[in-house]
């Protein structure tokens, strides 16, 4: 079944639309706050298509990021008992909540590095710093560094491969795609 190969095709297509550099500074943004896609799905097919200008956009990825993740912050440190706590409840979420809470008491800044470097959710964690009351510049340094290595990364290896790579990943995307798909069911049912 070839589920992904049309969207790949559409990403691919997105990535050359002239608002792509917007969407993708809109879309880093979001994520650091509420949104759940993360903005590697922009990035890389613009790194790849566009190699030349993958260091810019993986700049404006990083500073957009962390913008986001400064609101998020405010968030939970502004709005906690209004709305952030309610949305949680709401969601079923606080046991979720109490252990990156539990995460930031043992473990501090770390969790904001590891977070912002790995497909954890981001945004959970820049609230919860909020939340927390971290200190704000020592959370923007980490922010910094760790989506800054994240979406580097993401820009030299895209980069790397440039176009000749995105011919190639086309003739995989599926085989890929269901890869994860089993494995990200896989992954649930045993952390479950």
């Amino acid at each position: 079944m070839k589920w992904f190969s049309p969207l790949y095709d559409r990403v691919l297509l997105w990535s050359q639309h002239p608002r792509a550099v917007r969407i993708l500074a809109m879309l880093s943004f979001a994520e650091s706050v509420i949104f759940p896609i993360p903005p590697d799905v922009m990035l890389a097919p613009m790194s790849m298509t566009q190699p030349q200008r993958a260091w810019r956009f993986a700049l404006l990825t990083t500073l957009m990021s962390v913008l986001g993740g400064i609101a998020g912050y405010l968030l939970g440190y502004w709005a906690y008992d209004s709305l952030v706590l309610p949305l949680v409840e709401w969601a079923g979420y606080t046991h979720k909540l109490q252990q990156v809470e539990a995460w930031f008491a043992e473990w501090g800044l770390l969790v904001v590095f590891i977070a912002g470097f790995s497909p954890i959710p981001y945004k959970l964690f820049t609230v919860t710093a909020g939340v927390m009351q971290l200190a704000l510049l020592p959370f923007i340094a980490a922010s910094l560094l760790s989506r800054g290595l994240r979406f580097f990364l993401v820009a030299w290896l895209m980069r790397t491969g440039g176009p000749a790579m995105a011919a190639k990943l086309r003739d995989y995307v599926d085989w890929l795609g269901w890869l994860t798909i089993i494995a990200g069911v896989l992954l649930y049912v045993l952390l479950r």
